[in-house]
């Protein structure tokens, strides 16, 4: 009589729960790393907005915007002559002249907002899980 070699239901339920328990415990890290990429990206943005600050204060004597503050990137685009992602779904941005300081809100929940002076050294974070 021919034995056959298989898997019982038991053998095959451990392994499928293992698998499941790595699969979930890789995306959990998952969704931090991409977080950190964002952060690192509204950082950059922050600091291209610092520059183009400096060399609007050079051209005409006065941090833009003119009074107030603004958060519509394609006037802040052609303004500082930067060049921020109109088509964003992460972060807001807003400079602020009253406060010398441009912000970056994360979007939907402005759950984090980073912010950085005009003649700042880095930008700090306020909110829930900065990274």
């Amino acid at each position: 009589m021919l034995k056959r070699k298989s898997f019982t239901l038991i053998e095959l339920l451990v392994v499928i729960t293992i698998i499941g328990v790595l699969g979930v415990l890789s995306f959990s890290g998952f969704g931090g790393s991409r977080e950190g990429a964002l952060d690192k990206d509204a950082k950059a943005n922050l600091a291209f907005i610092q520059e183009g600050e400096k060399f609007y204060k050079m051209e005409s004597g006065s941090y833009y915007p003119s009074s107030g503050n603004t958060s519509v990137i394609a006037d802040i685009n052609t303004n500082l002559r930067i060049s921020l992602p109109t088509d964003t779904l992460s972060w807001s941005y807003n400079v602020d002249k009253n406060n010398t300081r441009a912000t970056a809100s994360r979007l939907p929940s402005s759950s984090r907002v980073w912010t950085l002076n005009f003649t700042g050294n880095a930008a700090t974070c306020t909110g829930t899980a900065c990274y």
